[in-house]
């Protein structure tokens, strides 16, 4: 379905002006939707929808700023196309939403785009999306899935034959991944299901043996599955070949079908959930005997006496040298634009966004409906609308910004979530030191102030803590912290151990499995037209051991290759010749090295290569984990320009969507000075311990943007010396031998 209108206009609509421009709605073209507008463009869709369609129930999932034109931003920003030319002439920009909507009583999903007009929002276009593409899952449908398990009398039922009252029924919603048993088009959810004992108890501790099965649009349960449970390996174990020492109850880790009894296909008895409480809350920890919080730990501030070094106007954050816009965006949580460095006067761009784009978190049981898990946090559930809202001197320590967020509700409303970005700065160790050795030498230290842009989502049981930090060198990192509770079955009494997870406490197990992230660039180094260039560093070719060329043996060089054409977008890691890659500006020659000025992307730590099989479920739903870094040209088109690697609708889909990354690494379309998007796949691979129960200490991931030819000799150069007056002895009684010599040149 699309309906008819008489004037459809794009994302692209911009229109030039050589008249004053008028007094735009926002501060900046990116700034995203406020409250008040997520209200008007939802009265907006209601009304078109009432009058000019025969939907009867609008459930809003997203709403959200449907982007300007990248060349009509940077205009309007006065950022040149190419450093040290003139900016473009600006342009009017007009400013358009896009919104995700679901019929409530049908369950089609529509599309719509609404732009301002003068005072009013008005519709431009609605599409009916085809059967089966389901926009993300709202915040409100996960909360109804408990809803409607508790309301069940089979689940009710099902809990009480295990020992479980109604009221200590609790899940967590989670998109189906992919099962093909249930027809495409409605929208469901699988509920992983917990007991809870007492109020506010960790029920992670207590997980049930079932799983059913929700219609989120008829709400109700339509289907139970019962995973089959380990014994002891047979003549015939189904694992025999792999040399894995066990075996499942049931004769195939394939799903059953539909109409088949799953208890009954499960091939075991029901297992009743844990007893045993494992709580991370203070109060509850303190109940338990034995337990005794460390006493020996002395207060430790983040004090900063002058203020912040950092300037907010809005959405525009300023610090040292950097500029760039900040937002919140329900997908992605923290979006970084127009990213700016000012090198003495030239404002040099750098990125024009850089965010989260997608994520999956696939899990290594074989065994029915385990493979289920499969989630993509970003495009299933939203990472933003998931985001915590932080709290002065916990999440965040020191003088602190805070930025709002706000996304849809089913009803049109805003949801505000306060405190939803944290600004601050942070001692970041050394920069740099010198010491001259020599008798009479002096020293200098410098030590590194660093920019935290931070948030922190919550996706059921993991938390996921997202630092964006800037560096007085130059250098911009990534960096993902892993937190939060790990997802657990339950155990039987006498099973054996998965050889799939891990037994983190009596009948609590942890699946292995992998976090694996996207995280999308759109560079403008030096300007929009760039380039990326692999680098492999390898021994001298032809010239062995012995040789004129390299007597000693010793000689190594950098192969430099560009990536030229479309069909060569998807790349390998290659260990061997510690391979990194670089975005260039080809127009920007460093007067001495005379090479293109760039950003090398150092990020081989954080590489984990996808385990699942090339043709399953997970592989062709998340194509991009398969390669750890892809590099496409971007097209801007009627909805802005390419965005997310697995698809712009993520939840049930059963194989690659057309709008995604293998499909756009084809061709042979040119990906030299052109305007490109890199994406890099970071990720780990996660072998549950013991010591991750109840909460799972912090795991980190960095990904790091190096100048690289960029600027002409180390940029900070000009940062103070270290000399902070409020440093002193730990022990003042040793004070003459803690100062010791000066460091710094001061």
């Amino acid at each position: 379905m699309s309906v008819p209108l008489t004037a459809p206009s794009t994302a692209t609509a911009v229109q030039a002006s050589a008249e004053p421009l008028k007094v735009p709605p926002f501060k900046h073209p990116l700034d995203p939707l406020t409250p008040e507008e997520i209200v008007a463009v939802s009265h907006s869709v209601r009304r078109y929808v009432a009058e000019k369609t025969d939907v009867k129930a609008v459930r809003f999932i997203t709403s959200y700023l449907l982007p300007p034109p990248k060349k009509a931003v940077l205009a309007y920003l006065g950022i040149p196309l190419q450093s040290g030319e003139k900016p473009e002439p600006a342009v009017e920009i007009v400013r358009k939403a896009e919104v995700d909507f679901v019929d409530a009583v049908a369950g089609n999903a529509y599309n719509a785009i609404v732009s301002l007009n003068g005072q009013e929002w008005v519709v431009d276009s609605l599409e009916k999306l085809p059967e089966g593409v389901q926009p993300q899952i709202s915040v409100e449908e996960l909360l109804m899935c408990e809803e409607i398990i508790r309301a069940d009398e089979r689940v009710v039922k099902l809990a009480a034959e295990v020992g479980v009252k109604p009221e200590q029924l609790h899940a967590d919603g989670w998109a189906i991944g992919y099962d093909p048993r249930f027809p495409a088009k409605q929208r469901i959810q699988q509920a992983l299901m917990f007991a809870r004992w007492s109020r506010h108890e960790n029920f992670y501790a207590h997980p049930l043996d079932f799983i059913p099965v929700v219609d989120s649009v008829a709400k109700k349960v339509i289907h139970i599955d019962f995973p089959p449970a380990f014994k002891p390996k047979d003549d015939n174990s189904l694992f025999e070949a792999a040399g894995v020492n066990a075996d499942i109850t049931a004769t195939t880790t394939a799903p059953p079908a539909i109409e088949t009894d799953s208890l009954e296909a499960a091939g075991r008895n029901r297992i009743p959930p844990p007893q045993e409480s494992y709580d991370f809350l203070p109060d509850l920890l303190e109940q338990k005997e034995g337990f005794k919080f460390r006493d020996d730990l002395k207060p430790l501030h983040v004090i900063q006496p002058e203020g912040v070094s950092f300037k907010v106007d809005g959405h525009v954050l300023e610090w040292q040298k950097w500029k760039m816009h900040v937002a919140f965006h329900h997908r992605e949580g923290i979006a970084l634009s127009t990213i700016t460095y000012n090198d003495d006067g030239t404002v040099r761009p750098i990125f024009y966004r850089l965010s989260l784009s997608e994520m999956v978190v696939p899990y290594g049981a074989p065994e029915h409906p385990h493979p289920r898990k499969h989630a993509f946090d970003v495009g299933e559930y939203g990472m933003g609308t998931m985001a915590n809202e932080l709290t002065l001197g916990c999440d965040c320590l020191g003088q602190i910004h805070y930025l709002p967020g706000a996304y849809v509700a089913h009803d049109g409303s805003a949801v505000v979530v306060k405190n939803v970005i944290c600004i601050h700065e942070e001692d970041a160790g050394l920069l740099w030191k010198h010491t001259d050795f020599r008798v009479g030498g002096r020293a200098q230290a410098v030590r590194s102030r660093r920019l935290v842009i931070q948030q922190i989502c919550t996706l059921a049981n993991y938390e996921y803590i997202f630092n964006y930090m800037f560096y007085q060198d130059g250098n911009i990192e990534v960096e993902i912290r892993l937190t939060g509770i790990l997802q657990v079955y339950v155990q039987g009494q006498d099973e054996p151990n998965s050889p799939f997870g891990t037994t983190l406490a009596p009948g609590v197990s942890a699946h292995y499995h992998q976090h694996i992230f996207s995280v999308r660039v759109d560079p403008m180094v030096d300007g929009l037209q760039n380039s990326v260039v692999e680098t492999d560093i390898v021994p001298l070719p032809k010239a062995p051991l012995g040789s004129a060329a390299n007597f000693s043996g010793n000689a190594f060089i950098t192969r430099n290759t560009p990536i030229a054409r479309a069909s060569e977008g998807a790349r390998e890691f290659d260990y061997s010749t510690d391979r990194r890659w670089a975005i260039v500006n080809p127009k920007k020659v460093h007067p001495a090295s005379k090479r293109n000025a760039g950003y090398t992307i150092m990020g081989k730590g954080a590489a984990a290569p996808m385990m699942a099989l090339d043709g399953s479920p997970v592989v062709k739903r998340a194509p991009f984990a398969k390669k750890p870094l892809w590099v496409v040209k971007d097209v801007e088109g009627p909805k802005g320009g390419r965005m997310w690697p697995s698809g712009k609708y993520v939840p049930q889909t059963r194989d690659t969507p057309a709008d995604a990354l293998p499909n756009w690494a084809k061709g042979d379309d040119s990906l030299l000075e052109e305007d490109l998007l890199v994406y890099i796949t970071m990720g780990i691979t996660h072998i549950p311990r013991p010591e991750d129960w109840p909460v799972m200490p912090v795991e980190h991931l960095r990904l790091l943007f190096r100048p690289t030819n960029f600027f002409t000799m180390n940029p900070s150069m000009d940062v103070p010396g270290a000399n902070d007056s409020k440093s002193a002895p730990a022990f003042p009684a040793q004070s003459e031998a803690a100062t010791g010599s000066a460091c710094c040149a001061h």
